[in-house]
C-alpha cells in the first residue's frame, strides 16, 4: 500500500474504520509507504499506529516543514539506495520525525544536514523557528527512512514529493521507485529500477486544472 496524499487531522487512513483495515493488513505482513503530507498524522493513536507500521510521523509542531534543497552525499547499504546517485532538489522536506522509541528497526534512507538559517524557518506552516529545531543545529535530519517489522510488513516514510517537477530528477524518482518494489517485497535490481527519463510534456500530462488564488 503506498499512502501519497493529505494527511493531519483530515488524512484519510486515520478515519477509524481506514485505520482499523491499515492495522488489520500490515498486522498479515502487507507493506506501507507514505510520502509527502500522508506522513504527518495528530499526535496519540494514529501516531502510535503510524509508528508501528512506518516507524515514524510528523508531529505538529514538533517535527519542521521548511522548504530547501538537503544534499544527499551518502547512503546506507539497503535495497533502497541501490544505484542512486548524490543528487540535491528544493522542496518541502521535513524533518525531525516522531519515530519509534530508540529508533528501533528504523534505517534511515535520506540524510542531510540543514544549515541554520533552514532551521530558523520560515516554515511553511506555522511559520517558527521552534526552539528546539534551532537548537538542534549541526545535527543531520532524516528526510526518508525505512522499517522491517516483525508481523513480516514493510514500511517507508518519504518526506519529499511536494513539488511535481521534481520527479524529473532521475535519483529522487529511482529512490521512491526503488522503494516500491522493496515494500512489495520484489527484488530490487543491483543498480536500482531504471526509468525513462520525464520529459516537460509528460509531467504536465493529468495534471488536474488548478484555479488562480
Amino acid at each position: 500500500i503506498f499512502l501519497y496524499m493529505d494527511g493531519g487531522a483530515g488524512h484519510p487512513g486515520v478515519k477509524p474504520e481506514n485505520l482499523k483495515k491499515l492495522q488489520e493488513l500490515t498486522g498479515k505482513g502487507v507493506s506501507l509507504g507514505c510520502a509527502h503530507y500522508a506522513v504527518e498524522v495528530p499526535k496519540g493513536d494514529p501516531g502510535i499506529a503510524w509508528q508501528q507500521m512506518i516507524g515514524g510521523h510528523y508531529e505538529h509542531q514538533f517535527s519542521c516543514n521548511p522548504i530547501w534543497s538537503p544534499d544527499f552525499r551518502e547512503f546506507p547499504r539497503h535495497p533502497i539506495t541501490r544505484g542512486v546517485k548524490p543528487f540535491s532538489v528544493k522542496d518541502e522536506w521535513y524533518f525531525n520525525m516522531r519515530f519509534r522509541e530508540e529508533m528501533k528497526g528504523v534505517t534511515p534512507i535520506l540524510v542531510a544536514k540543514p544549515s541554520e538559517q533552514v532551521r530558523k524557518g520560515p516554515y511553511v506552516w506555522p511559520a517558527g523557528p521552534y526552539p528546539h529545531i534551532v537548537e538542534a543545529q549541526g545535527r543531520d535530519e532524516i528526510m526518508m527512512w525505512a522499517v522491517e517489522n516483525q508481523n513480516g510488513s514493510r514500511g517507508f516514510g518519504f518526506t519529499g514529493g511536494h513539488f511535481h517537477n521534481n520527479w524529473a530528477d532521475d535519483n529522487f524518482r529511482k529512490t521512491v521507485l526503488n522503494a516500491l518494489l522493496w515494500i512489495s517485497k520484489i527484488d530490487v535490481p543491483p543498480e536500482g529500477l531504471d526509468s525513462a527519463p520525464v520529459s516537460e510534456e509528460e509531467l504536465k500530462q493529468n495534471l488536474d486544472p488548478k484555479q488562480k488564488k
